[in-house]
């Protein structure tokens, strides 16, 4: 017999009554039933009861066994009682009576326990990680991921892309982050950079001659984390093809993507995919990632406004590039909601949230409300004739320039869906956003710089960068699922000449581009084919799948909100040795 198992803890099945087994695996649970003692013994594939009598020449030593002791066992196989059957286990219908058992490995007292749905902090869990993951959902999140890599891998193949590796250690690359900086200790003084993606490699392999490019690839970038963002590495599904315009990416993305959550998701999937240009979405959602789940689209109502006698919006409206946007909230029609959506907007950081709210009187349809007072019948009633609106529902305004109220406008938004019972939660419903603007202006020094991908063909090329840099529009995409971003790509800027133009707007000289990004610009002077294409974040996706709003809870072993790692004592404090040996010298933090 095998030293450690004849069968797995998910095996044995009536056909095995009779057999002499051995099992190996953890201490789940044990229960003493009139000094017979049971255990539930636990490995990575399921869990099997085992039992001991007090006339079991090992009966003692099991007496000793703790919880999480990793044990071995060996027994005979024998059917339950027909009344005590576990008809929620593969292996319910047997049992194994022990006649031998070794403590492969025991454990001291627990930090967490695995048994039972406890809550624990974040920080124990991530300290004991080990312990954490042998936890059921825990298991089951990890394999989910590792079947969506496999599923994701096998459907890029099936599309004719072949799976290449590219450097973890480069040159630094303008990503929209930090980079994370490596010394080298042959060129003292200089830095290499770990990838914050593939970007400028993928591409190269497209001047290379492949034609179908994609890689699950890591990528690191020193960012402030967030509940959906891992704040040091993450993994993405990185594609790139030749010969390509915007819509073949996204008619080769979408049986993929599609396809993985089919398989995966426990919801229904939609098959029509809006492309939703940048600036609509903003308009109708307050985001470039919005949930389409809520059927709720926010109208601009600033005509309504408008010399109107509610004063705050009135006068804001006499500013430039000021606006009053609705969001409408049927069946949300009663003061008790409106003034809880009200408290909403002023713990997001807003003075508050106008409201308007319908309701029956008399056999009329009546406004309520303060700002139903202040702006008078005939105003809210053209308000409610545009929203689509009667009794019973509301609707609520923000005002000001848009970029000052969107972010609590879009969570508002979704807040509604659900109080409301508007958002379909099984459902998985997917948008191209497109038409980004390539540049933005900072607010205080008016200056021009990228606002998404530099590498991005501007729509109608080189022609398009001679007027207004804040009116182009670049070939830039993303995918939005249930309110996150799951997908970033776009089509690439393959001249020289257009991308000298497109960096110059954005104060990058020819010298600097050429410094910065050599290897790309050198590259595409020798007959660069058109190419684009994506990323896909593969946290995201299965965060999506396992219904978690916590991306940690689908990597094996994250950082925690601060970046460290509390398992290994990671970031850690270099020797002196090494620092003399790289030629680098800590200045103490005041």
């Amino acid at each position: 017999m095998h030293a450690y198992r004849s069968h797995t803890c998910a095996d044995l099945t009536m056909d095995n009554v009779g057999d002499t087994v051995r099992l190996s695996g953890w201490v789940h649970r044990i229960r003493d039933h009139g000094g017979v003692l049971f255990v539930d013994l636990r490995d990575h594939y399921g869990m099997t009861q085992v039992l001991c009598d007090p006339d079991s020449p090992v009966f003692s030593q099991v007496e000793r066994l703790r919880s999480e002791w990793c044990v071995r066992i060996d027994g005979v196989v024998k059917a339950r009682a027909e009344s005590l059957v576990n008809p929620k286990l593969p292996t319910g219908e047997i049992e194994v009576y022990i006649r031998d058992v070794e403590v492969l490995g025991a454990a001291e007292e627990l930090p967490l326990m695995v048994f039972g749905d406890q809550e624990y902090p974040e920080e124990t869990r991530l300290r004991y990680r080990y312990l954490d993951l042998r936890r059921e959902a825990m298991q089951r999140n990890m394999m989910l991921r590792s079947d969506v890599v496999s599923s994701i891998r096998r459907r890029m193949w099936d599309s004719g892309f072949r799976e290449y590796q590219t450097p973890i250690i480069t040159a630094s690359s303008p990503e929209g982050a930090r980079d994370f900086l490596v010394p080298s200790r042959l060129h003292p003084g200089k830095f290499y950079a770990l990838p914050q993606a593939p970007q400028q490699f993928k591409q190269l392999i497209m001047v290379s001659g492949f034609d179908k490019y994609f890689q699950i690839a890591p990528c690191f970038r020193d960012e402030d984390p967030r509940a959906d963002r891992s704040p040091t590495d993450f993994y993405q599904l990185d594609m790139e093809m030749s010969f390509v315009e915007q819509d073949d990416i996204f008619a080769t993305m979408q049986p993929v993507i599609q396809g993985v959550f089919e398989e995966f998701g426990d919801g229904s999937v939609d098959t029509e995919w809006p492309q939703i240009p940048y600036a609509e979405s903003l308009l109708k959602y307050g985001t470039d990632k919005p949930d389409l789940r809520n059927p709720i689209e926010m109208q601009d109502v600033s005509e309504h406004f408008r010399g109107s006698g509610f004063a705050i919006f009135a006068k804001l409206l006499e500013q430039d590039g000021t606006q009053i946007r609705a969001i409408p909230a049927p069946k949300g029609g009663s003061r008790k909601f409106c003034d809880r959506m009200n408290s909403f907007a002023q713990k997001e950081g807003l003075p508050g949230m106008g409201y308007i709210f319908w309701r029956d009187k008399d056999g009329e349809t009546e406004a309520a409300g303060p700002l139903a007072k202040n702006i008078g019948p005939e105003r809210t009633e053209a308000i409610r004739q545009q929203l689509g609106l009667g009794v019973g529902d509301a609707a609520f305004f923000l005002g000001g320039k848009p970029a000052s109220f969107e972010r609590v406008a879009s969570k508002a938004r979704d807040v509604i869906g659900e109080e409301c019972g508007l958002t379909d939660m099984d459902r998985y419903a997917f948008a191209w956003i497109v038409d980004f603007p390539m540049y933005e202006a900072d607010e205080e020094s008016g200056a021009v710089d990228f606002s998404h991908n530099p590498f991005s063909m501007p729509q109608g090329g080189k022609d398009a960068l001679d007027g207004d840099p804040l009116s182009v529009k670049g070939y830039q995409y993303d995918l939005a699922c249930n309110g996150y971003e799951i997908l970033s790509g776009a089509i690439r800027n393959h001249r020289p000449d257009i991308m000298f133009k497109a960096f110059e707007l954005a104060g990058y000289g020819e010298d600097e581009v050429r410094k910065r990004f050599g290897g790309m610009v050198n590259a595409f002077r020798f007959g660069a084919p058109p190419h684009g294409g994506c990323a896909a974040g593969i946290d995201r996706i299965v965060m999506i799948l396992a219904d978690t709003a916590n991306i940690r809870e689908v990597i094996m072993f994250p950082m925690n909100q601060r970046a460290e790692d509390l398992m290994m004592n990671a970031p850690s404090e270099p020797t002196s040795d090494q620092l003399m040996e790289l030629g680098l010298r800590v200045i103490p933090q005041e």
